[in-house]
């Protein structure tokens, strides 16, 4: 079957594209490079276009016979989208509202929806699991939620096969080529900090949590890309109708001691300029989130495989081989 990657171009995306691509299917990706770049997924045939024309995603369905959606392509910062919640409602949900739409007119049966934790909001438990109640403390993980009820209610509309997968805090990359170039992830926001001799900012200390700053689930970028290639073949196979799923590794780590590991990965560790600064929170920060994946592991038999120090040294591997790439081009 031929899969569309909405949004493939990009960081998460380009790795869900690469994954796909290792075990055979055969792609298209539909792309606005807001934030993309093409040259993350060489020969892959790319449509330009915004996942909000329905149109023009039904006319790429059509042409390459899509038969499976994954859809990635969603605006992601937690403080942006506090900042501005319309255009999270319109790119976010409008968007896949626009993409169902199009499922449906061109018959498509199978599609995966890239979730998130944050549809959990602020939750009172040690693990997160998929029925832990789902209150959102901001205006992303808000659309996220809305986003699953409309692919559970499409679904049960027009027989539709489908996976949501809530994905924790990603990081690392499976090849440089393909690392996180933006900077409001943790990873490259202290990398960009620490590169340019200035100490890493966290945001907030005075939670209520061991070391007072934020607990997440940190989980390899390739391990995400490896939980949507494992669920589209069951889903392509007919031996997944319906998932809703977290994508972790069940282990929490604070936001002072990621940083503490990518300054010992960096080498700036015994630096004092290094010494991280604490700033106020951040608007719709939870304390903590770690997942559950329990059930993605008794249904599909996936499981994370990387740890904390393979995510930021293959981040920092592909960060290098970026900024060596942009100094040789000036």
């Amino acid at each position: 079957m031929t899969w569309l990657v909405t949004g493939g171009a990009g960081y998460i995306g380009s790795h869900i594209v690469a994954a796909m691509r290792d075990q055979g299917e055969s792609l298209v990706v539909l792309d606005d490079l807001s934030s993309g770049d093409a040259a993350r997924i060489p020969g892959v045939p790319l449509v330009v276009g915004s996942q909000l024309d329905a149109s023009l995603v039904a006319r790429v369905l059509r042409e390459h016979r899509v038969t499976g959606v994954v859809h990635v392509a969603a605006k992601k910062q937690v403080e942006e989208s506090v900042r501005d919640p319309l255009l999270y409602y319109r790119e976010n949900v409008s968007g896949l509202c626009s993409v169902l739409e199009a499922v449906r007119d061109t018959g498509v049966d199978s599609f995966i929806f890239s979730s998130s934790a944050a549809v959990y909001g602020a939750p009172d438990v040690v693990l997160v699991h998929e029925d832990t109640s789902c209150r959102p403390v901001n205006p992303y993980g808000a659309t996220k939620l809305v986003g699953e009820w409309m692919v559970e209610q499409a679904a049960a509309a027009q027989g539709l096969r489908y996976a949501n997968l809530r994905y924790f805090n990603v990081a690392g990359a499976a090849t440089p080529e393909l690392a996180d170039r933006g900077r409001s992830n943790l990873v490259p926001m202290v990398f960009e900090q620490l590169v340019e001799h200035r100490p890493p900012r966290i945001f907030g200390d005075d939670y209520d949590t061991p070391d007072g700053t934020c607990i997440r689930d940190f989980v390899h970028v390739a391990d995400i890309a490896d939980a949507h290639a494992t669920a589209a073949r069951a889903l392509a196979d007919g031996s997944l109708r319906a998932l809703t799923a977290n994508i972790g590794r069940g282990e929490g780590v604070s936001v002072r001691e990621m940083v503490d590991v990518i300054r010992a990965v960096t080498g700036t560790d015994a630096q004092g300029w290094a010494e991280p600064v604490v700033r106020p929170r951040r608007p719709g920060d939870p304390a903590r989130v770690v997942a559950s994946a329990a059930r993605i592991g008794e249904v599909l038999g996936w499981r994370a495989r990387w740890d904390v120090g393979d995510m930021v040294a293959s981040a920092w591997a592909g960060w290098q081989a970026h900024a060596s790439g942009t100094r040789r081009r000036d």
